[in-house]
């Protein structure tokens, strides 16, 4: 029986979460049983075992793998308000909506991903942070907790605009969705840190 190397192996494991990313992503994790998984990614049923406990742990290790990814994808670009702009006109665009095997994790699969066990949440909240704070090193503050709390707000602005343009059946009203969301991240995006707080005169 042959023997591959570590080297080999890592591969064939990293082509399995590669190729069940875009599954999941295009069909849904519940629509994509492992049979088609395997064929995906050109194993058999006995090879997946080898990597893998269970769906489920495969489900975690995508879910990981993905948003890892996507926050490598951020800390990538240049720091600063130029990039912020580029990254949510890309995110917003048609073409992101249109492909949803190659893109954004969250919009995909965050419905299912609600329903599936600790180990797949844990997974994306830890990747749901990094995301976060990837978005936090690129937005301009003195006061860390009001940076972070835009941050989150482009996030779930982000997230939500995708999902809901992909929903709907109406063309237009989801072009409307995408340049409303980018309107309104961009307002987010460039809110001076002062304005959401009242100072003590205000208050008095």
């Amino acid at each position: 029986m042959a023997r591959y190397s570590p080297e080999h192996k890592e591969a064939t494991r990293r082509r399995m979460i590669e190729t069940a990313g875009r599954r999941f992503k295009s069909d849904g994790i519940d629509g994509s049983g492992i049979a088609t998984l395997v064929a995906d990614a050109g194993l058999t049923n006995g090879a997946f075992y080898g990597h893998f406990s269970s769906k489920d742990d495969l489900i975690a290790s995508v879910v990981a793998q993905q948003l890892e990814d996507q926050v490598a994808v951020v800390n990538s670009l240049p720091p600063g308000l130029e990039s912020v702009e580029g990254f949510l006109r890309w995110y917003l665009s048609p073409d992101h909506r249109a492909d949803l095997a190659g893109g954004c994790p969250s919009a995909a699969l965050l419905d299912e991903i609600g329903r599936c066990d600790v180990a797949v949440r844990e997974a994306y909240t830890d990747g749901a942070a990094a995301m976060i704070q990837a978005i936090v090193r690129h937005l301009d503050g003195g006061d860390a907790q009001r940076t972070e709390e835009r941050a989150i707000g482009l996030f779930s602005l982000l997230v939500g605009s995708l999902q809901a343009a992909r929903a709907v059946t109406d063309p237009e009203l989801s072009d409307r969705i995408l340049a409303a969301a980018y309107s309104n991240a961009m307002t987010l995006a460039t809110a001076p840190l002062t304005s959401a707080r009242p100072t003590d005169q205000d208050t008095e």
